[in-house]
């Protein structure tokens, strides 16, 4: 059985390579009586930009978590001129997930979920779709049947988002959800609405890509999560995976290997981001260890 977690702080930190840094953050914790329990620092050569990970237990720590951003902010944040985000291990994250009609990457979330691997809540399950809905209750989560038509998909978006509001989402996971989302949805949530597609795109674009691919005789396939922005399929990637095939695969064996990866693709992205290991500048991830 795994021990309980220490209760502890992490920043997020990105600003311009300077002299110094490592030390100020890491002295900032240890002379407030932190003990650091990871650290990942990074430093982009080219642009001169540093990006820093740093967790630290509050046991023992000097300053009330809530005065903490206030005292980095004066003590250090303005010293470096860091962008920087505060979190705190004992927040549960509230994602929301939606669906079309494609039941695996619903099924592995909600399975990782229930079986208690993600400390995550998932308040509510949206599609445009109802074909899904058994899952839902399966797993006893409220599901909102929200169909979309050109015409109405702005009223359509609002509704997702009243919805969305009234149970404080954290971040959106479009689990295989075919529509593009508005730019007056996606502004709102940015850095916050993760997706996951094959990575065949954009050679083998369309409804049947696998079949295009297929036809090409591909020896691979992959997946792609990323965090969604304003260009379709563009935002910065948070994981990516690859499988190998043979001439021997038919299109049936491509399309379970595919959906394979984006299960797992997906599942890694959606780690990454609540266990607040991404951190994105410029359309790019860093993604901590």
């Amino acid at each position: 059985m795994e021990g309980r977690q220490p209760y502890s702080a992490t920043l997020l930190i990105y600003c311009e390579d300077k002299r110094g840094i490592i030390a100020a953050v890491t002295d900032f914790v240890n002379e407030n009586s932190g003990n650091i329990i990871y650290l990942d620092q990074y430093v982009d050569a080219e642009d001169k930009v540093f990006y820093m990970r740093v967790e630290w237990e509050l046991e023992n720590f000097v300053i009330s978590p809530d005065k903490i951003d206030t005292i980095f902010k004066e003590s250090l944040a303005k010293r470096f001129n860091m962008n920087y985000s505060l979190h705190f291990s004992d927040e549960k994250l509230r994602m929301a997930v939606f669906v079309s009609k494609l039941p695996h990457c619903l099924y592995d979330i909600l399975s990782r979920s229930h079986s208690g691997e993600w400390p995550l809540e998932i308040p509510l399950i949206i599609s445009n779709h109802d074909t899904l809905r058994h899952i839902a209750e399966i797993f006893g989560i409220e599901y909102f049947h929200i169909p979309i038509t050109p015409e109405t998909k702005r009223e359509q978006e609002e509704k997702q988002i009243q919805l969305m509001e009234e149970r404080n989402i954290d971040f959106i996971v479009l689990a295989r959800y075919m529509q593009i989302l508005t730019d007056e949805f996606i502004k709102p949530y940015s850095e916050r609405i993760i997706n996951i597609h094959h990575s065949f795109l954009p050679a083998f674009a369309g409804a049947k890509p696998y079949h295009a691919a297929h036809e090409r005789g591909v020896k691979i396939i992959g997946a792609t999560s990323h965090y969604v922005t304003a260009d379709l399929d563009e935002g910065p990637i948070i994981e990516q995976d690859v499988a190998r095939v043979t001439h021997n695969d038919t299109v049936k064996d491509l399309i379970r290997k595919g959906r394979d990866l984006e299960k797992i693709v997906l599942s890694r992205a959606i780690l990454s981001h609540f266990k607040r290991k991404t951190l994105v500048h410029k359309n790019r991830t860093i993604i901590f260890n």
